[in-house]
């Protein structure tokens, strides 16, 4: 299969490390020399993109990951047990969608990594544009950093909270790390590959973060290595029974950033709104742009909670005692994206992660 993507692209990243540890060959390429093509079988230009040898395209590293692992079910990724299996949907799902805003963060706002990463970004993305390489670096470093930075609400204000989530993932991380080789037992579980995508690509590489990384938690850096390496370090699914207490602490914040986040992005989307405020443990932020993609996302978690057996329902929401995880099975917010309702994913056509003109 080909999957179009950038070769520091966070969702890229989460795939390839799939892939790799199920064995199964690609090739990567750029998207942009074929974007028409591309928009036609997709609907939209975002990392990554496969187009499989069948002539089917897929989209959407989570979905594709699902719909691959029925394929190739050996090593699952999916813990048997089914509160185990929820609470690592529940932190990809945090992975994908909350480090996000930390990941460009340090990527964009500091010169070193800016730099670096509109050099490569430019070189690997842009080269068939007729304009001159300054120029197209400078287009670069302008998108992303108002796109995904300033646009999504890292200020002055919300920068120390931005950067201390980053801080927190790497302790919670560390915790667990210190027990086992993965998050959830002795082979990788959906959670680490959803923690692949902030943690290989931007956080493991750029520059400012990862210096962080080696100095403040080696056991990440070790594990980066680790998941890259699975197929040898874990050939054979392995799943602890219950949700470790060493994982409580992530699961707070999860629940305090990533749902407080879900919900307010939901209530916005169903009030019309284009852009929202949020408080997320005492930090405000402002205007974030409304995306109908997390309600699709707060739509899919609820799923796989109703799904439960009513004796797993009750040891999750023992699991998640916060105010903020009520949003999972209580139905006040409205959760209703009107995405994939004829369940073809990853196959449909894609939509960007924010509806008011932002790139995904």
């Amino acid at each position: 299969m080909k999957v179009y993507g950038a070769s520091v692209s966070y969702y890229t990243g989460k795939l390839e490390t799939y892939l790799r540890y199920k064995g199964i060959d690609y090739e990567r390429a750029s998207p942009y020399k074929d974007a028409r093509r591309i928009r036609e079988n997709v609907g939209t230009i975002q990392h990554p993109m496969v187009e499989r040898e069948d002539g089917r395209w897929m989209s959407d590293t989570t979905p594709i990951l699902l719909q691959l692992e029925r394929e190739h079910p050996e090593p699952g990724i999916l813990p048997e047990n089914p509160v185990v299996r929820f609470v690592a949907q529940l932190i990809e799902d945090y992975a994908d969608e909350w480090l996000w805003r930390a990941a460009m963060h340090y990527r964009w706002s500091y010169e070193h990594d800016r730099e670096l990463l509109s050099r490569i970004l430019t070189d690997e993305l842009t080269s068939h544009l007729k304009i001159p390489r300054f120029l197209r670096r400078q287009m670069i470093k302008r998108r992303q950093r108002t796109g995904f930075v300033l646009r999504d609400g890292v200020t002055e204000e919300t920068r120390g909270h931005v950067e201390s989530g980053y801080r927190k993932i790497l302790t919670h991380m560390s915790g667990a790390l210190s027990e086992r080789p993965f998050l959830l037992g002795q082979s990788p579980s959906i959670a680490d590959f959803g923690l692949m995508g902030p943690m290989l690509r931007h956080f493991g590489q750029d520059p400012t973060p990862a210096d962080i990384m080696r100095d403040q938690a080696p056991l990440v850096f070790d594990w980066l290595g680790r998941m890259w390496n699975a197929r040898h370090h874990a050939p054979v699914a392995s799943f602890v029974p219950v949700v470790p207490d060493d994982l409580l602490p992530l699961l707070q914040e999860v629940c305090e950033t990533h749902l407080v986040q879900l919900t307010a992005n939901a209530l916005a989307y169903h009030a019309d709104r284009t852009r929202f405020d949020m408080t997320v443990q005492g930090c405000d932020y402002k205007t974030l742009p409304v995306s109908r993609y997390r309600v699709y996302c707060l739509e899919q978690l609820r799923e796989a909670f109703d799904s439960l057996g009513q004796a797993d329902r009750n040891t999750t929401m023992t699991l998640l005692p916060f105010s903020e995880a009520d949003v999972l099975w209580q139905k006040e917010v409205r959760a209703a994206s009107g995405y994939d309702e004829a369940r073809q994913v990853p196959f449909n056509k894609a939509i960007n992660v924010f509806e008011n003109g932002v790139p995904s």
